[in-house]
């Protein structure tokens, strides 16, 4: 069955070199996986899932749960509750990538269309460089407090933790120069230095708080059911929204898979259990600061400076540098460098769209999405998520229900083709998307409709899903 496979793929390679590819659409970043390529097997993907879920923002996402009055187990349940939700999207935009070996961009040019894919790219793409820019905050206030620990004059500099924040963003720049190659190499060492980091944490903070006793006895804030699914709609939403950019741009992954076997087993085994493990620490670290100074302290960055040991403050705060930049790059550099590389594939490879990224990260002054647990769950996790939505539910839509999984891979790469619809734009598509983002987002104007924005990913998704379907069904693909 693997070697049929192989075979299929490479009759399907072959007349991709064959046809007449539009240079607007085609380069090799872009290009099709060949099987020769095509070695990652579960342990890769059980890898890639660990190492992009232990990481910062997971362990805030946690600990603003805590913060903003869940006890653990209604913490921990939301957590993992919103991750298996969202892998059924993940796995099912995950199945073209490993079938076609190709990226995100190019496969949802299917459905959009080869001119209108850029439209949901450009929208993933702005929001991973949102994430690249909280994530390279996250590492310069690192830096900064590392530095505070091991030379204390350093604290009263205030330009210090600008200077931190734009080193840190360098590095970041000098990996992506790199390549994809540095990137797979940094997934084998970042997730065990952020378990160790996380586990130094729980170690530390659980012992001046005597013991896990008084940590996780800590009971809701919440007093009545009301009042906690009022905090629990939008906080699953978050959940969801948290990986619902990778959920669109996994293909960007599983192009690289030896089977579908092994990108399913390797996700499901490596998403939910990890990041539900992970965020367990940051639970746990977060209801024992509020044992120990009376308040929640949800950012790890702001407890490390805690410690009164230097050289462990020091080696702690260097495994979170290592484990923040493993994280930015895989999931916040490869897709929107494929995306913008798709704007224009003759003028941007993967390596100046990584450079866009960078550049837009900063724009988007990721220090204002961190002010609080509410800025960052409810204002940015949700809210974004109600744009991703409908593109997840046209693709999957278009994919599973319209074409049976079957696509034309030369017609992806040419104009004129089965994918030009009107001027290279699927209009139905693009009505499907807007009406999805409206609708989910219309609760942030109309004070009635606010259980809309509530449950923005959602709504979005089967509003967009529904038109599509309908606008679709009756046409010849």
């Amino acid at each position: 069955m693997v070697r049929q496979g192989a075979e299929d793929h490479s009759a399907r390679a072959f007349s991709v070199a064959d046809a007449r590819l539009d240079p607007s659409l085609y380069n090799p970043d872009l290009a099709p996986v060949p099987p020769a390529r095509r070695t990652w097997g579960v342990y890769n993907y059980c890898s890639l899932w660990v190492a992009m879920s232990v990481c910062i923002p997971t362990y805030m996402l946690a600990s603003g749960l805590i913060a903003g009055g869940m006890s653990w187990k209604q913490a921990i349940a939301t957590i993992l509750l919103g991750n298996l939700i969202v892998l059924i999207p993940m796995l099912l935009n995950a199945h073209a990538g490993a079938k076609y070996g190709i990226p995100f961009p190019v496969f949802v040019r299917a459905s959009f269309g080869v001119r209108g894919a850029n439209v949901p790219a450009v929208l993933r793409a702005v929001v991973a460089c949102g994430w690249f820019g909280i994530q390279t905050w996250i590492g310069g206030q690192a830096i900064s407090s590392m530095l505070r620990v091991l030379f204390p004059a350093a604290a009263n500099d205030q330009a210090a933790p600008w200077i931190c924040f734009f080193a840190f963003w360098l590095l970041n720049i000098i990996v992506i120069c790199r390549g994809i190659e540095t990137i797979k190499f940094l997934e084998g060492i970042g997730a065990p230095f952020m378990l160790g980091i996380g586990l130094l944490l729980l170690l530390w903070i659980a012992r001046k708080a005597g013991g896990f006793g008084p940590v996780l006895s800590s009971p809701s804030r919440f007093k009545t059911t009301a009042e906690f699914i009022r905090f629990f709609i939008p906080a699953l939403t978050g959940m969801v929204g948290f990986w619902a950019t990778v959920a669109l741009n996994i293909p960007d992954f599983t192009r690289y898979a030896k089977s579908q076997k092994a990108q399913i087993i390797g996700q499901a085994i490596g998403l939910p259990p990890a990041m539900t493990l992970y965020a367990f620490i940051g639970v746990a670290v977060t209801s024992a600061s509020v044992v120990l100074f009376g308040h929640a302290i949800w950012d790890p960055v702001a407890l490390l400076g805690q410690f009164q040991q230097p050289l462990v403050a020091s080696i702690a705060l260097i495994a979170l540098l290592v484990a923040t930049l493993n994280t930015n790059v895989a999931a916040n550099v490869v897709s929107p460098s494929n995306d913008f590389s798709n704007l224009n594939p003759r003028w941007i490879s993967f390596r100046t769209g990584g450079l866009i990224t960078g550049v837009a990260g900063l724009l988007m002054m990721p220090w204002k999405l961190l002010t609080d647990f509410n800025s960052y769950i409810f204002g940015w996790l949700v809210g974004y998520s109600g744009l991703l939505g409908p593109i997840a539910g046209v693709m999957i839509t278009d994919y599973f229900l319209i074409r049976k999984t079957n696509l034309d891979l030369a017609a992806l790469y040419t104009r004129g083709s089965v994918y030009e619809y009107r001027s290279g734009v699927n209009l139905r598509a693009i009505g499907a998307l807007g009406t999805g983002v409206t609708v989910a987002l219309c609760g942030l104007i109309v004070p009635s409709l606010r259980w809309l924005y509530d449950y923005a990913w959602f709504v979005g998704f089967a509003v967009a899903a529904l038109v599509y379907w309908t606008a679709m069904r009756n046409r010849r693909v």
